[in-house]
């Protein structure tokens, strides 16, 4: 089973590491900053 905190937490450091904003990383995969704050937050992973 996938731990979505970790996974999130995962998502979260490696977009930081990058320097992109979640506005920025939704635009790149065509998605909302709001799916990524959720996938960040471990709320979903869809």
């Amino acid at each position: 089973m996938i731990d979505q905190i970790k996974t999130g937490q995962l998502i979260a450091k490696k977009r930081k590491e990058q320097g992109l904003t979640q506005s920025v990383l939704a635009e790149k995969l065509g998605l909302t900053d709001r799916a990524v704050s959720k996938w960040e937050r471990g709320v979903s992973l869809r």
